[in-house]
């Protein structure tokens, strides 16, 4: 009966990614079928305390933080959750071996939402490693699937990779984080002030994550490699959509890919991986 609970607690992470996430949901479906379920736990975890930080207004968050903080610890240590995402979670981190202090870089980062609106250098650093990086790091425990040495070797570009995403995400939410959280993520830059050069800094940046990252995207598992591709290949357009738009343009409106380029993305990308032009 034991495995019956934790095979319905990796069903609500499945439902919680597929409700948050279209993206990274038909990410996931590119992966062979023994990652699904992994990468869902983990995705139904960062997502829960992302949830935590940003839309729960009406709540004393820093308390909400603090408990999801303790219960995530305790499942861990004591292998049983009756929080169905907790308990997804731990299964993977025990089963995958993933480092506490990944989990403690991660929530630290969301825990600098609750007090942080503007970032200097050090903390966006800190908090790119933590929110974005460390989660690369926790996929690339599962694709690995105990291989530490293949691990080490790929892990700077899963950081990369993480990064990458995690920039975009800035500058697509640029308009959303002011105004709804007032934050502002980049170091140095005003909202008010937001210009070219600004942007093609920052965008500047991200490329050279994109080009990192993509080398150890060519090293990966096979059975990892696609679905980790589609994510590049979506995010990297996302990415040349937000270089085009003029900077007023990135301030006012969420832009976005539409569902009928993701199809051929989705696409093009599995023919390219099928003829192995990846």
């Amino acid at each position: 009966m034991f495995d019956l609970f934790t095979q319905t607690t990796l069903k609500c992470s499945e439902i919680v990614t597929k409700s948050y996430s279209t993206s990274f949901s038909l990410g996931i479906r590119m992966f062979d079928p023994s990652l699904h379920k992994p990468i869902y736990a983990i995705y139904g975890f960062v997502r829960y305390a992302d949830e935590i930080v940003d839309t729960f207004h009406q709540h004393d968050k820093k308390a909400l933080l603090e408990r999801f903080r303790q219960d995530t610890y305790a499942a861990i240590e004591q292998k049983i959750s009756l929080n169905p995402v907790l308990h997804s979670f731990q299964w993977v981190v025990n089963t995958y071996r993933i480092e506490r202090e990944l989990i403690e870089a991660f929530l630290h980062s969301m825990e600098m939402d609750l007090y942080f609106q503007q970032y200097n250098d050090e903390h966006y650093k800190e908090y790119i490693y933590g929110s974005a990086e460390v989660v690369g790091l926790m996929c690339l425990r599962v694709f690995c699937e105990g291989d530490e040495a293949l691990y080490q070797r790929l892990a700077p570009a899963a950081r990369r990779l993480g990064a990458a995403f995690q920039k975009v995400n800035f500058l697509r939410d640029m308009k959303s984080d002011y105004f709804e959280r007032g934050r502002v993520y980049f170091p140095g830059v005003d909202f008010n002030r937001f210009d070219g050069n600004a942007k093609r800094a920052i965008e500047a940046d991200i490329q050279k994550d994109f080009d990192q990252a993509y080398q150890g995207i060519l090293q990966l598992p096979r059975k990892a490699r696609l679905g980790v591709y589609l994510a590049y290949v979506y995010y990297l357009r996302l990415f040349k959509k937000i270089q085009q738009a003029p900077p007023s343009k990135v301030l006012s409106e969420r832009i976005r890919v539409s569902d009928k380029r993701k199809i051929y993305l989705l696409a093009e990308s599995y023919f390219k991986h099928r003829l192995n032009y990846i």
